[in-house]
């Protein structure tokens, strides 16, 4: 037993100790070696588990949620690793540094420290797998833009126009002499993780996809030992992160070497091990997976129907994401190539039947650099009018809309606030009831010329209101102090 010095780690932040691999005789590090920690504050106690690092380290990570004193033990099936105690000392957070996202008030979100959460996502699947140069920029155009969630894959992705081969792969091994899937390639994570702790650095959650179909590596046919064994080891590397969240997968039924029991389970591992309990959820192609199972924490969703947000809330009882609504771009396939003005228009009616949306970008390009697949550089014309509709969700009032039943699709809160919108319809004048016992302000908002214009007076029960006769338009109640 011995105890290591005390350290300091902010609330949120990451605390990790490190080992020297035992002695020969002891089998794989990263099979035959067990290793954890039970971390304890006052009368909690948390464990967590430990994962090999290369080059004869094993780490131990935990994210303090309480300030104030820690201890822990170590528990392994190997002497020299077992019963090694040590402290620390969690401090307050750091300016920027929320924690991480929960559900809160049943169909939105917020940080742990109480802070609203709007989602406005992006998908870049492939963007961690393109080489230090296209990822400084790909981090550089995010850091640009309005997005504080980018949906992204742990495994590379072989599709059209994502067919490079990475400089990192998953386990020891070739491409031509196949893997080792007893062995886990640490590079190929410790990347992973520099480009997570960026993310955190810009206030951009990392939606993790842990599964896909879109291979040539063999990694969605991994045996179903393989699979637990890669879900519990990148629990173990990243659930420290406060800005992880669990994806696990990206259309999880063209998946058809997995049943719905390898998904049960999947989402089952990942819930027993990851002592932070980050967001999970699973993304659908054709068949959405069961988001009312009690192991989701929110619907992931792939549809362009976004008129059905407000049935999906009523159904699941949960947050809903429409994390793909087709993308903004000009490729040949039909889910790539809607307008920008469609692609604000999803967005402004998905945010007005009480849900959130995700963006995606598919220009083509001579490279086949798109942002979807590659990252780079956005070159669509709806980001910017995105950032205009996070600033209005930023801006009301409470912890997230409420469908309400006044005019247009609306959402806000009863008596308080409302923001109407009426999407292709054009609109000269709109009459609906406010209640008598208050004065509201009304403001139009053009949602593409990104302007919000004040009417005179104010307004209670009755009111006709006069617009401008063209669509997009958006209308802006708030209840006057």
């Amino acid at each position: 037993m011995d105890v290591t010095a005390e350290r300091k780690v902010e609330q949120w932040g990451i605390f990790e100790a490190t080992f020297a691999m035992p002695e020969s005789g002891s089998g794989s590090p990263f099979v035959d070696v067990s290793l954890g920690a039970t971390f304890r504050y006052k009368n909690r106690e948390i464990s967590v588990d430990g994962f090999y690092d290369g080059e004869g380290v094993f780490r131990i990570r935990f994210m303090p949620d309480e300030i104030g004193a820690w201890s822990y033990v170590t528990h392994s099936n190997q002497d020299t690793l077992n019963d090694r105690v040590g402290r620390l000392e969690c401090v307050a957070a750091s300016e920027g540094n929320h924690g991480p996202v929960r559900v809160a008030n049943t169909y939105h979100f917020q940080y742990a420290d109480g802070t609203p959460y709007r989602q406005v996502g992006t998908t870049c699947y492939a963007w961690n797998h393109q080489g230090d140069e296209m990822e400084e920029q790909t981090l550089a155009s995010l850091g640009g833009s309005p997005f504080n969630k980018i949906r992204m894959c742990v495994f590379p992705k072989h599709y059209s126009y994502s067919k490079n081969e990475p400089e990192y792969h998953a386990f020891e091994g070739s491409v031509e002499e196949g893997w080792d899937f007893t062995r886990f390639n640490p590079p190929y994570f410790q990347h992973l993780e520099t480009r997570i702790g960026q993310l955190r650095d810009l206030g951009i959650e990392a939606d993790l996809i842990l599964f896909h179909p879109y291979d040539r590596w063999g990694y969605q046919s991994m045996d179903a030992e393989t699979d637990d064994r890669y879900l519990k080891y990148i629990v173990a590397r990243l659930a420290a992160y406060r800005n992880v969240w669990w994806s696990f997968a990206n259309e999880y039924d063209l998946m058809k070497s997995k049943t719905m029991a390898d998904w049960d389970r999947f989402f089952r591992i990942v819930q027993e091990h990851d002592p932070v309990q980050h967001l999970r959820s699973n993304h659908n192609c054709r068949e959405f997976y069961d988001h009312g199972k009690p192991w989701v924490t929110h619907a992931s969703i792939q549809s362009s129907h976004l008129s059905k947000v407000d049935e999906w809330r009523g159904l699941y009882r949960k947050p809903v994401v429409i994390d793909e609504c087709c993308y903004e771009g000009d490729i040949h396939q039909d889910w790539g190539n809607i307008t920008a003005q469609e692609m604000v228009h999803r967005f402004w009616e998905g945010s007005c039947r009480g849900g959130y949306v995700g963006h995606g970008e598919t220009y083509n390009h001579p490279e086949d650099i798109l942002w979807w697949s590659r990252g780079g550089v956005l070159h669509g014309q709806s980001p910017e009018r995105i950032d205009f509709l996070r600033g209005i969700l930023e801006s009301a009032p409470g912890g997230g809309l409420t469908p309400l039943r006044l005019v247009g699709t609306c959402a806000g809160v009863p008596g308080e606030y409302y923001l109407a919108y009426f999407g292709f319809r054009q609109p000269v004048e709109k009459r609906f009831t406010l209640p008598d016992d208050a004065s509201y302000r009304i403001e139009v908002i053009d949602t593409w010329e990104m302007t919000i214009d004040q009417l005179d007076g104010t307004y209670s029960g009755k009111v006709e209101v006069p617009l401008p006769g063209k669509p997009y338009t958006a209308i802006r109640i708030t209840k006057m102090k």
